[in-house]
């Protein structure tokens, strides 16, 4: 059995966005999306450069370990943005999320870092096998949020984890086996954002080649809006012999769309071993028309290639339709806008973009404020606005009413647990109300605390010990009796020991002073820690 891989991408601007910054890679060995964010700070340049940084893991079937190979490929991507910051400032800023796999022909190695994804489809079910480094998902698995919520709310591009040049990754590292008939996707979220879970599962299931099967995924993405940058692969595992009629249907040819085509990356084009194999051709050329998709120029003639490749989207050749991309060198100088042109209009969309930021930051502020819980401040309960979450080492909540009466040392250990971990709430009035239940339990608990502080000592019986321990009038029962909960009853005194009365001391403190409790609070007492 020989195991191959069959695949496709394609990249699409989207109906929205006006350049593209997602980069798409895919070779023989090595399947790569990257997502540029950064807007006017070069979002396109960072994609490129990450995947022109890790394309010469596509070059021979891997010896080491796949695991080490990936994770010192993906360090040495994050080493060279920081390096072009510091060689040109105005890059700040700039990054891009990554998700690749490295195939060896048995077993496939897995990085991610971001909120692209990959997917498997294997007998017809269709699972998510990254999960997005995003705030949002952070709130879902910490039960704060559902997933249906996740999906609209305001902060679900908010990543907390991407490329961009800043200390060491923290990227996610698997290896998964691999089965003839598996069908592998990987896409940027402008894909799996307006195409749902199950549509995705169906059009991957309807489709037999890869090509068809990018095209309808992109087609999907369009007709949702198209609000991003599109990048999907598609990657077949198929298994081929010497005499299989299937082993002519696969190749060896990279295919590479979106920015990485548009702007080889230099760190590539700098590295002069790579530069004649196929991945490094790949890498460095150009691409069709923007929002065409398919393999490389040059590579027209390999498997399922139509003639003249592929076109924009079904139905968006009009007001959508694909327009030239702006290149780099003396053809641009002399035909294409001017360079100051260019940094105009990359001001102007600095400006926009900073303005959604800011907008969609507001928007997410408020959302925090409708929500509560109730926590401890300090050594007391207190009922919080906001979420108990920080960004940038700032705390999204503050405290809304604090409960200094309910000190925590008076609560049960269960409940003392629950509140130091947040308790949370649908509403202010819940989280209120549920603070009261705590205000409640912690006054009968203060008031058994303080039977066992103030309860007087019962005079001695006439030839008791003068030396017994004062302890048993401050033991936890004596706390209950007091409070008016009933002890146990005491031994019988001795016959040969007539009883006597003794008489009032005036001076003896009064039980008045002595909390007492009701049938209800009795019950709560039960559960008081001891004093």
């Amino acid at each position: 059995m020989s195991l191959v891989l069959r695949f496709a991408a394609g990249s699409h601007k989207g109906l929205i966005r006006e350049g593209n910054e997602d980069s798409g890679y895919a070779g023989p060995r090595l399947l790569a999306v990257a997502d540029g964010m950064g807007g006017a700070a070069a979002g396109e340049v960072a994609s490129s450069e990450v995947l022109g940084s890790i394309v010469r893991l596509d070059e021979d079937v891997p010896g080491a370990d796949l695991l080490t190979l990936l994770g010192d490929a993906v360090q040495g991507a994050n080493d060279r943005l920081r390096q072009m910051v510091d060689e040109d400032p105005q890059l700040e800023g700039m990054g891009c999320t990554l998700t690749a796999m490295l195939w060896t022909g048995q077993r496939m190695g897995m990085v991610h870092v971001g909120d692209s994804r990959a997917y498997l489809l294997r007998d017809g079910s269709l699972t998510q096998i990254t999960q997005d480094h995003t705030w949002v998902q952070r709130l879902v698995d910490e039960g704060r949020i559902t997933p249906e919520e996740a999906e609209t709310h305001p902060q679900r591009s908010l990543l907390m984890r991407a490329l961009d040049g800043r200390g060491q990754v923290e990227p996610d590292l698997s290896i998964r086996e691999v089965r003839a008939g598996d069908r592998y996707l990987i896409c940027s979220d402008g894909l799996s954002g307006p195409v749902s879970h199950q549509t995705l599962e169906e059009t991957l299931g309807s489709f037999y080649s890869p090509e068809q099967t990018v095209q309808a995924l992109i087609q999907l993405a369009l007709r949702g809006g198209g609000p991003d940058n599109i990048t999907c692969i598609v990657a077949d595992v198929i298994d081929v012999g010497a005499t299989d009629t299937l082993s002519g249907q696969h190749r060896d040819v990279p295919v590479v769309v979106g920015a990485v085509a548009e702007t080889p990356p230099s760190s590539t084009a700098a590295d002069q071993s790579i530069l004649n194999t196929p991945a490094g051709r790949a890498a460095g050329l150009g691409r069709p028309p923007q929002g065409a998709f398919g393999p490389a120029e040059g590579y027209e003639g390999g498997y399922g290639a139509a003639p003249g490749g592929f076109g924009p989207a079904e139905g968006y050749e009009g007001a959508y339709g694909a327009t030239e991309p702006a290149g780099y060198g003396p053809e641009d100088d002399e035909e294409g806008a001017p360079r100051k042109g260019r940094w105009a209009k990359r001001s102007i969309i600095a400006v926009v973009t900073l303005g959604l930021l800011a907008g969609a930051g507001y928007f997410g502020w408020r959302w925090t404020q409708d929500q509560y819980y109730v926590g401890v401040d300090g050594d007391h309960v207190a009922v919080f606005q906001g979420v108990n979450q920080s960004l940038a080492g700032l705390s999204l909540s503050s405290v809304h009413e604090s409960f200094g009466d309910v000190q925590v040392k008076f609560l049960p250990q269960d409940q003392r647990t629950h509140v130091s971990n947040t308790i949370t709430a649908t509403s202010l009035t819940d989280a209120t109300d549920k603070a009261k239940q705590l205000q409640e339990q912690a006054a009968v608990c203060r008031k058994v605390s303080q039977g066992a502080t103030t309860a007087p000592s019962a005079a001695p019986e006439p030839g008791a010990s003068a030396s017994a321990s004062p302890s048993a009038a401050a033991s936890p029962s004596a706390a209950l009796s007091h409070a008016g909960v009933a002890p146990a009853p005491a031994a019988s005194p001795s016959p040969s020991a007539p009883a006597t009365t003794a008489p009032a001391d005036p001076a003896a403190p009064q039980q008045t002073d002595v909390p007492t409790l009701t049938e209800e609070e009795k019950q709560k007492a039960t559960s008081c820690p001891t004093p």
